[in-house]
C-alpha cells in the first residue's frame, strides 16, 4: 500500500469515529536521501458542511447523520480515484431526498433514511458530473455509456456482454442509485466507474 493510500486509510478510521471533515491527506514528503523528482499531487475530494450559528436539534441530529455519510463516501473516494472536487453540502429539509449538482453543491432533505454512504457516494457523483455534464450528455445520451474505459471495467466486473444503462442522468449497474444496490463491494466498483468516466472524458 503506498504511504498517500496507507494514511488515508488510517484518516479514514479517525474520521468514521465522529463529526468533522474529511480533508485529503497531505502527500509525505521524500526522505532526504531519495533524488527529488517534480511530480503533480493527485487531485482530493473535500467537502464542507454549512451550519447554522444556533442550531436546532434537528438541525444537529441531520449534521451529524450527513457528516457521518459524507466522511465515509470521501474517504472512500480519496482512497481509491485521485478525483479532485470541492464540495459544500447543505441540509434543507425541504428536499424530497438528496441531490448533488456540477457546481459543488449537494443538498440533503430531512428523510434520515438517505443520509447515508450510499447515498453520498451517489450524489458526489453528480458534482462530479454524472448526468450534470456536457460529457455525460455526449457519451450517456444513447441510453448506454459509451466511453472505453469504464466500458471495459464493467466488462471485467461481470462479463463480456455486460454493459453500462444510463438514463434519467443515472447509470447502473453500481451506480447506487438505491439503498438495496449497496454493499462495500459495489460502492467501491462505483468510484472505480466514475474515476473510469471522468477518464473517457465524462
Amino acid at each position: 500500500m503506498s504511504p498517500r493510500k496507507a494514511l488515508i486509510a488510517a484518516l479514514t478510521a479517525a474520521l468514521l469515529t465522529g463529526p468533522g471533515i474529511a480533508q485529503a491527506a497531505t502527500p509525505q514528503t521524500a526522505p532526504q536521501s531519495a533524488p527529488a523528482r517534480e511530480r503533480a499531487a493527485a487531485a482530493t475530494i473535500t467537502w464542507s458542511l454549512v451550519r447554522a450559528s444556533n442550531p436546532t436539534e434537528d438541525q444537529r441530529t441531520a449534521y451529524d447523520a450527513i457528516t457521518r455519510a459524507m466522511n465515509a463516501a470521501v474517504a472512500r473516494y480519496n482512497n481509491l480515484s485521485d478525483l479532485g472536487k470541492t464540495i459544500t453540502v447543505r441540509y434543507e429539509p425541504g428536499v424530497p431526498t438528496a441531490d448533488g449538482n456540477i457546481n459543488g453543491t449537494i443538498r440533503f432533505g430531512s428523510n434520515r433514511s438517505y443520509m447515508n454512504e450510499r447515498t453520498a457516494l451517489h450524489e458526489i457523483a453528480h458534482t462530479i458530473g454524472v448526468g450534470t455534464s456536457s460529457g455525460w450528455s455526449r457519451l450517456g445520451g444513447s441510453g448506454t455509456w459509451t466511453g472505453g474505459q469504464a466500458t471495459a471495467l464493467v466488462k471485467q466486473y461481470d462479463g463480456s456482454g455486460a454493459k453500462i444503462s444510463t438514463g434519467g442522468g443515472h447509470f447502473w449497474p453500481y451506480g447506487l442509485n438505491y439503498d438495496n444496490e449497496w454493499s462495500n463491494t459495489a460502492a467501491d466498483r462505483h468510484v472505480h466507474i466514475v474515476a473510469a468516466m471522468v477518464r473517457d472524458g465524462l
